[in-house]
């Protein structure tokens, strides 16, 4: 079973990892906020009462899957449990919400946008020089890109982003943008259109 990252998995300065204390702050401030003692969520979730109480304090080895049910019974998303208090909204959330036996292997939940009907999953990659323009999409559509190769720009119209190799940007894609290389090497990135 794919779990969190483990509390026994201190980081170099002997702390936990940050996303253990927001799915434990945000396990209570939501359950708070329903009105729901840690039984009434147990019960609602089927998750144990003693998870329930390692969960908020930060203490469980918690599988992506219980922090599903979790969220489910609090009437919030994933990304509302895993992401910090501190963040304005779900466009940058940057969680290491997964760690494998080795250190390589890893998935981090980088941000989510709101979706009516689909997502499009696409890989582009701009020739040096190169410029898509892009007209306006519907309103509540919006774009997720991550930079795998080179660095992108992308004009819009909250202003102009350089988006390097390993960095992400989302944004509302209801006025007009462009994708623009403006490196001397080929940038590859994935796109996902979210609408």
């Amino acid at each position: 079973m794919s779990t969190i990252l483990h509390s026994q998995e201190d980081d170099a300065d002997g702390r936990r990892p940050d996303v253990l204390a927001h799915v434990a702050g945000n396990t209570r401030r939501l359950r708070a906020a329903a009105s729901l003692s840690q039984n009434a969520l147990a019960d609602l979730s089927g998750i144990s009462r003693r998870m329930i109480v390692g969960i908020e304090s930060g203490e469980a080895n918690v599988s992506l899957s219980t922090l599903d049910r979790l969220a489910s019974a609090l009437g919030a998303s994933f990304s509302e449990i895993v992401r910090s208090p501190d963040a304005p909204d779900n466009r940058r959330i940057e969680s290491l919400a997964w760690q494998g036996k080795h250190a390589q292997s890893r998935a981090t939940l980088l941000g989510t946008a709101a979706a009516h009907r689909e997502v499009e999953l696409w890989t582009w990659s701009l020739a040096p020089g190169e410029r898509y323009p892009a007209e306006a999409d519907a309103a509540n559509w919006s774009e997720m890109l991550y930079v795998v190769e080179g660095y992108l720009t992308v004009e819009a119209a909250e202003g102009t982003h350089r988006v390097e190799r390993g960095d992400f940007l989302i944004f509302s894609s209801d006025r007009p943008y462009s994708f623009v290389n403006a490196g001397a090497a080929v940038v590859r990135f994935v796109r996902n259109v979210v609408f």
